[in-house]
């Protein structure tokens, strides 16, 4: 190739990878495949290599490699960054709007923009005749840190816009502003890795998104899964904008990555009405948000309203209610769960979160106590992780007085007194006494469970008393049960006993997936046992399966086989199948006359929300049972997402950016029925509600 058209192919080259960096990382709607993309990669990073003087600073290849830092140079921004005013209820925010029109001609006509306020870290990146050449925070709203060579590396910033040659004018100067963050999920990997590796774990995805941007050296940055959102422009030459939404739009026109939930309204109580929705959703969120911002919309009256302190007068934050707080940890108390794990639990100060009063949190294992230094009589920090189950993040060591106490590992179990057990290279500490009340109790109300052999009228107050009155020692003397045992126990009369023996006598006969998820195997919920239902017929045909067979399994691997194997080996175990055989609970499928039809063969589902006629479990059986396979997440390789009333939100929404077909529980029998006549998606134009 000559000179000219080796110049040409990188230019080609560099142009085909930020289309498809921007189309995975901004849009999330790849084209290509992996490899397809790493071939591109790969030959720009050869051809840059053979012609170093050809290299430029927004080529792709350029994302990483900066050197190490010794510290951030001082930015000022030639516009202040300015901060928020917040408003914790509804009348804050309609007072703040009152202040705003008592500014303003009466009769002028408002438009709002409601944005979701991400809890991450602000950020302006200067762009030169489309070229990325500073990125800075926002430090005091006046002056920041230089972050450029750490800006680089995050993949859907771009190097240069706009992305998509020819979508709009290049600006001659921009700067956009927006807020750098860590997804949630991309966060739960990453905190795995760092499990896995030994290292410590991050507390948040604020922190780990905050602490990584702030890294000296750039090529640490790269490793961290971080993204922006762009929320606004601090300035722009070459291009006239007159409102918020303008401004939005032609941000993503350049190629930046706009935050789909935003949405515009010309009335106010249906913004309103916006912020106060997300209140209730935003655990679905992929990233953390601590409020809803509320702008008006248009620059010019913007310009009219001005600043008062800090904050301009056209914008609020209603902010979320708080999910953190400090109270004292009074004690900490172990559970032990169905398999005889002990879970210590933080026993609390009663504290305020959210709305609900507090009075125990989690604190995951005892390695976990230990690595946060957690004592007795520590002041800690409280969350409500996802807005509904409370854990202590740490203490607070400088209120520390010198009286807190050090929790030791328990030696004995708490509730039948018996020496327990931590295997090698294991967290948990187990109770291994397989007569622990503690054990079957919870044992007993998992059996009963509406994922397993759902007994209708058996939860765990039930089964406590059936326990505590000595009448049954394991889930196979349920079926042994008779009505004057119940009517003995409190709060049993005649209606109720007949019930609860009428549920558990029609459990005899549930599928065999039912009875392997109800004997809670580590590792067997009811998606793994409808697997292996597929290759074993009968409960005794499990029983002799190796651990070769069964870790080939997809869906099983070498960790859960390992644990089916060993569970079914212990005599106790066995003692408890033949009980359960002998009490007439079938534990084989009947075999299919004549040739099995498997309809969705090859198909993928996800299931979101409430069906109208059968449970989660149940439709993941009837899935399985006709040849197809159902998964937790949306991806490409999903052919249908089947949707009840109130899906998530982040697989609702998953679905529609891939444009993945969404169907109901009506359209899955007609798929079922006739499978060469695909159903048409009619509830695809539903919304997600939850």
């Amino acid at each position: 190739m000559s000179k000219e058209d080796v110049a040409a192919r990188i230019e080609e080259l560099r142009a085909l990878i930020r289309y498809h960096d921007y189309l995975y990382y901004t849009l999330d709607q790849p084209e290509i495949t992996d490899a397809e993309y790493d071939a591109l990669m790969r030959e720009l990073e050869a051809l840059e290599a053979a012609h170093p003087e050809l290299i430029t600073p927004d080529s792709p290849t350029q994302r990483v490699g900066a050197e190490p830092l010794p510290e951030f140079a001082k930015v000022r921004h030639p516009y202040p960054m300015t901060s928020l005013a917040d408003a914790f209820s509804r009348e804050e925010v309609e007072a703040w709007l009152e202040r705003a029109k008592r500014l303003l001609p009466e009769d002028i006509k408002l438009e709002f923009v409601v944005e979701p306020k991400i809890d991450g870290l602000a950020v302006a990146l200067t762009y030169e005749n489309g070229l990325l050449t500073r990125g800075a925070t926002r430090g005091d709203g006046v002056v920041g840190e230089d972050i450029t060579a750490n800006v680089r590396t995050i993949r859907n910033i771009p190097l240069r816009i706009p992305v998509v040659e020819g979508s709009v004018p290049t600006p001659r100067i921009i700067e956009v502003r927006g807020e750098i963050y860590m997804p949630r999920d991309l966060f739960e990997e990453l905190n795995r890795q760092r499990i896995a590796k030994g290292e410590r774990p991050f507390a948040n995805p604020r922190n780990a998104a905050a602490g990584s941007v702030r890294q000296l050296d750039p090529r640490i940055t790269a490793e961290r899964p971080l993204r922006m959102f762009a929320y606004g422009i601090g300035y722009v030459e070459g291009a006239e904008i007159s409102s918020q939404w303008e401004a939005l739009n032609y941000l993503k026109k350049l190629g930046f990555a706009v935050n789909p939930d935003i949405r515009l309204f010309d009335n106010f109580e249906e913004a309103l009405a916006y912020c106060e929705e997300w209140m209730d959703r935003r655990s679905e969120l992929n990233y953390e948000a601590d409020g809803v911002v509320i702008k008006i919309n248009s620059f010019e009256i913007q310009q009219r309203l001005g600043i008062v302190g800090n904050a301009p007068r056209w914008a609020v934050a209603y902010k979320f209610p708080a999910h953190e707080a400090t109270t004292r940890l009074l004690d900490i108390g172990v559970n032990v769960g169905r398999t005889g794990v002990l879970t210590p639990y933080a026993i609390l100060e009663p504290v305020r979160i959210g709305g609900v009063t507090v009075r125990q949190a989690s604190l995951h294992n005892f390695d976990e106590i230990a690595r946060k230094d957690i004592r007795i009589g520590d002041i800690v920090v409280v969350r409500r992780a996802g807005d509904v189950i409370p854990q202590v993040l740490g203490p607070v060591k400088a209120l520390r007085d010198g009286d807190e106490k050090v929790f030791p590992i328990p030696k004995v179990c708490p509730v039948c007194g018996e020496p327990v057990v931590r295997e090698e290279g294991e967290v948990a500490v187990y109770c291994v006494n397989a007569a622990c009340p503690a054990q079957i109790v919870r044992r007993i109300e998992y059996w009963a469970s509406r994922g397993a052999m759902d007994i209708e009228g058996l939860g765990i107050k039930v089964a406590q008393l059936l326990v505590d009155k000595g009448l049954v020692s394991d889930v196979a003397d349920l079926y042994a049960l008779k009505k004057e045992d119940l009517l003995a126990l409190e709060g049993f009369a005649e209606k109720r006993a007949e019930n609860l023996l009428q549920a558990i006598d029609e459990s005899r006969n549930r599928p065999l997936w039912r009875v392997i998820t109800g004997l809670g195997i580590r590792g067997v919920g009811s998606k793994v046992a409808q697997t292996l239902v597929g290759h074993y017929r009968s409960l005794d045909a499990l029983m002799q399966a190796s651990f070769e067979e069964l870790q080939e399994i997809e869906g099983v691997g070498p960790r859960i086989a390992k644990d089916i194997v060993e569970f079914f080996k212990r005599p106790r175990h066995q003692e408890l199948i033949a009980k359960l055989r002998r009490y007439g609970v079938r534990l084989e499928e009947e075999e299919p006359t004549g040739p099995q039809e498997r309809p969705l063969e090859g198909m993928t589902f996800v299931i979101t929300g409430t069906l109208p006629s059968m449970s989660r479990e149940a439709a993941t059986a009837l899935i399985i049972e006709h040849g197809g396979r159902v998964t937790g997440s949306v991806s490409k390789k999903t052919t249908y997402l089947v949707v009840g009333d109130k899906p998530g939100a982040t697989k609702f929404n998953k679905a529609k950016s891939l444009g993945i077909p969404m169907i109901g529980e009506e359209e899955l029998l007609q798929l079922i029925q006739n499978p060469q006549r695909a159903p048409s998606p009619s509830t695809q134009k539903a919304s997600a509600d939850d």
